[in-house]
């Protein structure tokens, strides 16, 4: 099977966390060995940044993970590369297909020529911010639930200039609003899911998801037990549950799958992208077509990344 995830926290888990442990090893969630199963891998990998890191602390962090990345693609160049262009996205290839992303807009330090420097390393998508808020504006979790600082406005400007994806999962309601006026390019919910399925914050409300829909943007099913049922006890059905909730809102070209692997405690009946296979065929037990499943698991974020980011 074919699987294209829009998140996973697996490179700062391994290079930070587990002591620069490699890849073939892996995580709680992903490892090369683990993903062996699939036939076109396309994993989008985030260098997670904290929210205490600022300027040189947040650079610095920036780079481990990112230098642990491209060591990896060294190791195992017939299992690990890093994408660059539409060519290479688009080419078969026996092993996992890695996109660079950064989750939180503290590792530009507040300078804007370090869009440009994070597209050089191959950043193709940026969460403009984590919990708290940073120099672009205020995550979800922020006190004062502010929008986009200006500077974070000029932020979605360059991005939009140099064919990067705006990510607005973490981002406050105020910032997606931001985003949704700002923003000349369609955007992404890169893991988030219904909030009128679970009030968590973290996902998406309706109108939120019918902005990112009418966009042209994508949204990845997050796996977190928190933001699929409000009291944490979920199973896979409820990924399916949130799913068909988002289907119901027209989210059939836009819905895919973000796992949040390696950064969140998934469903009870799962443990890793060894459990995409079951997923897949729970979807096809509901009756859902072939064609939408694929289209969740791979289609919708291979097209919107050939379409808008990786297009020559």
């Amino acid at each position: 099977m074919d699987l294209f995830d829009l998140h996973c926290d697996t490179a700062y888990e391994c290079a930070t966390r587990l002591g620069s442990v490699d890849l073939m090893k892996g995580a709680r969630h992903i490892s090369l060995c683990r993903g062996k199963y699939l036939r076109n891998w396309r994993q989008i990998f985030a260098v997670f940044m904290p929210d205490e890191y600022r300027e040189e602390a947040a650079i610095a962090h920036y780079e481990r993970v990112r230098d642990y990345l491209y060591r990896q693609a060294r190791m195992f160049p017939e299992d690990f590369r890093i994408v660059k262009t539409g060519r290479s996205l688009s080419e078969d290839f026996d092993g996992c297909s890695a996109i660079l992303s950064v989750e939180g807009g503290s590792v530009l330090a507040g300078r804007i020529e370090r869009v440009q420097s994070l597209y050089d390393d191959g950043v193709r998508l940026i969460t403009l911010t984590w919990n708290d808020s940073n120099e672009l504006g205020d995550g979800i979790r922020a006190k004062k639930g502010r929008g986009l600082t200006p500077f974070g406005r000029e932020v979605v400007k360059e991005m939009n200039r140099l064919r990067m994806a705006v990510d607005v999962s973490h981002l406050s309601d105020a910032g997606f609003y931001d985003v949704a006026a700002i923003s000349s390019a369609p955007f992404v919910a890169s893991h988030s899911n219904a909030r009128a399925l679970c009030g968590n914050l973290r996902n998406l409300t309706d109108e939120m998801m019918d902005t990112i829909v009418r966009r042209g943007g994508v949204i990845g099913l997050n796996f977190f037990r928190e933001f699929l049922r409000d009291d944490g006890e979920a199973r896979m059905t409820d990924i399916l549950r949130h799913a068909e909730y988002m289907l119901s809102r027209g989210c059939g070209d836009s819905l895919c799958l973000g796992s949040d692997f390696d950064g969140c405690d998934v469903p009870s009946d799962m443990t890793g992208v060894e459990s995409m296979a079951a997923l897949y065929e729970a979807f096809l037990r509901l009756n859902y077509k072939e064609d939408l499943v694929r289209r969740i698991f791979f289609d919708n974020a291979a097209r919107y990344f050939t379409k808008y980011i990786f297009e020559e």
